[in-house]
């Protein structure tokens, strides 16, 4: 073996080395945040708004009538699967889906809802095109080929649910919170709660905490709000003190 192939391998393999080692380090960080959430056990947590456990996440879903619109899709479509006939609702019961992003761990049941027409903000397609790079270079993705894209302060209807779209970006570029029928606040991973007060996002995962901060003061004065649900840090039922301090809130 000549020299300049035996230093060829020896970089190779330092290189892979490298990259395991920063790969692990990544994981075990993500571990360790994710331990740190506080999600809520399936069940029903408002009079007809269920929460949906999926290890470290929660996703949502609204009664309305016979039918449900869920916000976000969780982190495992076999989970979901079998949450979802503990409470013994129907996929096929689901008839949208508000993504407040395109996380893996908000998206992955997507295709078990086959009634559901998809919302996602304008913003965020970027995550999902290949536009914009999420955490390690990744891509984002979702597997639904159709989606409706809404705009900042675009309101909707479905139902008998009245549906105001607000982007909350940071977390993600994309991130948008849903206010509907002006008194439920969902707002996935824009932002958590803490003690009863809404807090700054996780900031391992978080693309722009500056941003993130910024967007707080777009759902800190809702005039109806009652309800607050989270991502990863549960529920309040009290909007009014749990924003009561947003303004101490520092990047």
């Amino acid at each position: 073996m000549n020299k300049t192939l035996k230093w060829t391998l020896w970089g190779i393999g330092i290189l892979i080395v490298i990259i395991a080692l920063i790969m692990g380090g990544f994981m075990l960080k993500m571990k360790s945040e994710t331990k740190k959430m506080n999600v809520v056990e399936t069940k029903e947590v408002v009079h007809n708004i269920f929460a949906i456990k999926d290890s470290y996440v929660n996703m949502y879903l609204v009664k309305d009538s016979n039918n449900y619109v869920a916000i976000d899709a969780g982190n495992n479509i076999e989970t979901i699967e079998n949450e979802l006939k503990s409470l013994s609702i129907d996929p096929e019961k689901i008839v949208a889906v508000l993504l407040t992003h395109t996380d893996r761990d908000h998206v992955a049941a997507l295709k078990l809802f086959k009634n559901a027409r998809v919302y996602l903000s304008t913003v965020e397609e970027q995550m999902i095109n290949g536009k914009t790079t999420r955490l390690l270079n990744s891509h984002n993705k979702i597997e639904v080929t159709e989606y409706s894209l809404l705009d900042d302060q675009q309101t909707i209807q479905i139902g008998n649910l009245s549906i105001k779209a607000i982007l909350t970006p940071g977390h993600t570029p994309g991130s948008m919170s849903y206010l509907m029928n002006e008194k439920y606040l969902f707002v996935g991973d824009a932002f958590g709660l803490l003690n009863g007060k809404i807090d700054r996002p996780n900031e391992f995962f978080t693309k722009d905490m500056k941003t993130a901060i910024q967007s707080l003061a777009k759902i800190a004065n809702l005039p109806q709000a009652e309800y607050i649900f989270t991502g990863h840090t549960g529920v309040s039922s009290d909007y009014k003190a749990a924003m009561k301090d947003w303004k101490l809130i520092k990047e």
